[in-house]
């Protein structure tokens, strides 16, 4: 028998997660859905006539969209979603070309907490943007198979995992060393000159696409689903919440560099964040003391993933794939009567949702929630995703549960502020 086909939501999901291979090919992916849903792109250094309607501001692997109602009074509350592009993955270094006993290998970093043994024997492809000497930036993406980490040899210290990624350094040919080999690669594809490239931020992925995985297709297997997942369901949640006319200014925001410490770059990020709405009350006619009282009725939602419970965990319970989204009882950013607003939209959306005494992976709440709640003073709502096997190559999370997070995530952005 043939199993039955996962629902529509997870096939555009995969197809948006295939599309995101870097931060910024997130947002690229991102800024596409909303132009044809009528947002209009808005430049940060540009004069701002009007704000209203469909909104939104991207740059680098950043995107923050909002959707003010028609009439929208300068004070009007604002209900905040807000993810992460980014991942913990490898990233090629300064001088990437490296050599050793006849192999051609790229030295990389790693990126946040990745799992190294989880891109051994993978076929990785490289993708990312590239920096010119004009102010310009490429994106460029080599999205099939290019480079293989092999496994280390059986007598190397820590198997071979333990003194930085750059024992993993993937092989991607013969020869030995070769400067520039790389650069010139990356360049033709992004069909630029190499001489004319200043810089990069390149990164490597999995080349394996996104697969629905179960006897009924009941998970979804896929690199990349810490955090997209998270801003798939964000992005779907405003564009139907701005068809079905809310009642608050509704806005996603998708931060970059959150896979590490965010410290000064998130701190920037989120006066980026203030900075933008504050202009959006200030294009529809509103003051200081507007902005002030829009801010006064600011609620977020930070949306993530966080682990399910294992299989083999001692523990009896814990959260499940498709058991609808976690709500993390995380101390240091949750205003504990507002969790109630995001629980009663999953009541309205006809959606369950699990209980959880942490947040993402730490107890102090998910980065973005932490950022969020100390940068901009505002509650923060800390919900995930359950996955197993977070911050490897590959992860896994319940094939419905996406769905039902963008469902809770449009409830909640249609709820009337005022309540």
């Amino acid at each position: 028998m043939t199993a039955p086909r996962p629902m529509r939501h997870g096939d555009d999901l995969l197809t948006y997660i295939e599309a995101g291979t870097s931060p910024y090919h997130a947002v690229e992916e991102a800024t596409v859905r909303l132009r044809a849903a009528g947002f209009r792109e808005l430049s940060e250094e540009g004069h701002w006539a009007d704000a209203t309607g469909g909104c939104f501001v991207a740059g680098g692997g950043t995107l923050i969209a909002w959707y003010a109602p028609p009439g929208a009074a300068g004070p009007t509350p604002i209900r905040l979603v807000a993810a992460n592009t980014d991942a913990p993955n490898l990233r090629i270094g300064p001088t990437p070309d490296a050599g050793a006993r006849g192999w051609q290998r790229i030295a990389v970093d790693t990126y946040g907490p990745v799992r190294l043994g989880s891109w051994l024997d993978r076929d990785l492809g490289v993708s990312g943007r590239l920096a010119l000497y004009d102010g310009t930036t490429r994106l460029v993406c080599l999205d099939s198979p290019l480079l293989r980490a092999p496994q280390p040899l059986p007598d190397a210290p820590d198997g071979g995992l333990g003194r930085g990624s750059r024992e993993l350094a993937p092989v991607w040919g013969l020869g030995g060393e070769d400067p520039g080999r790389l650069l010139y690669r990356l360049a033709s594809e992004a069909e630029v000159h190499a001489d004319d490239v200043l810089g990069w931020d390149l990164m490597l992925h999995d080349v394996q696409p996104p697969a629905f995985l179960g006897d009924a297709g009941e998970f979804v297997a896929s690199a990349r689903l810490n955090n997209l997942v998270s801003v798939h369901s964000g992005l779907a949640a405003l564009l139907s919440a701005a068809e079905r006319g809310p009642r608050a200014v509704t806005a996603f925001v998708a931060f970059d560099r959150m896979a590490v410490h965010p410290g000064e770059a998130g701190g920037s990020q989120c006066l980026r964040l203030a900075r933008v709405l504050r202009r959006s009350v200030e294009a529809r006619g509103g003051g200081r003391e507007d902005w002030q009282r829009a801010v006064a009725g600011t609620l977020a939602v930070a949306a993530g993933m966080t682990d399910a419970l294992h299989p083999d965990s001692p523990e009896p319970c814990g959260p499940l794939p498709n058991g609808g989204p976690v709500v993390a009882d995380s101390t240091a950013t949750a205003d504990r009567p507002r969790v109630a607003d995001f629980v009663r939209a999953c009541q309205r959306a006809g959606v369950p949702w699990q209980s959880c005494d942490r947040g993402g992976d730490l107890p102090d709440g998910s980065p973005v929630a932490r950022l969020l709640a100390s940068r901009l003073g505002i509650p923060v709502i800390d919900v995930g995703v359950p996955g197993l096997s977070l911050n490897s190559v590959r992860e896994l999370c319940g094939s419905h549960d996406p769905r039902l997070l963008t469902r809770a995530l449009t409830e909640f952005l249609l709820a009337d502020p005022a309540h």
